[in-house]
């Protein structure tokens, strides 16, 4: 049963949603070609700029391309922040 529960909840991180104005490092490293650093530098320009507008915002983060925003378009959202 709780082999069941943990498989349930591995493939609800694959296929939700990632808010990039609300995630956190381990939502954000769930994204292709997002490791740790990464997905650390999007919290630190998130924190300094403010939120993103924007999913193609992300390019203004150094070391992320217009290659991975395209990869994971249809996995990202934004909200508005609060």
């Amino acid at each position: 049963m709780k082999l069941l529960v943990g498989v349930l909840l591995s493939c609800s991180l694959l296929f939700a949603m990632v808010d990039i104005n609300h995630a956190d490092s381990k939502e954000l490293t769930s994204l292709k070609g997002i490791g740790k650093s990464k997905a650390e530098k999007i919290i630190e320009y998130r924190k300094s700029n403010g939120c993103f507008k924007s999913i193609n915002e992300l390019v203004n983060v150094k070391g992320i391309g217009k290659g991975i925003v395209t990869k994971n378009e249809s996995q990202m959202k934004i909200t508005s922040c609060k």
